[in-house]
């Protein structure tokens, strides 16, 4: 059995929960999120 996820909803759904916690930090998720897409997609990885 094979479970496959896409990678932008986890980070997303991590980040939302994650500011929901802790609202103090949505800047530096924000810029988290930001960079690892920008990362993943001149690596190659689609969305």
């Amino acid at each position: 059995m094979t479970l496959h996820l896409e990678l932008a909803p986890l980070i997303s759904l991590g980040a939302g929960i994650a500011i929901l916690v802790f609202p103090k930090l949505l800047n530096y998720i924000v810029a988290g999120y930001l960079i690892v897409l920008g990362v993943l997609g001149l690596l190659g990885h689609s969305f």
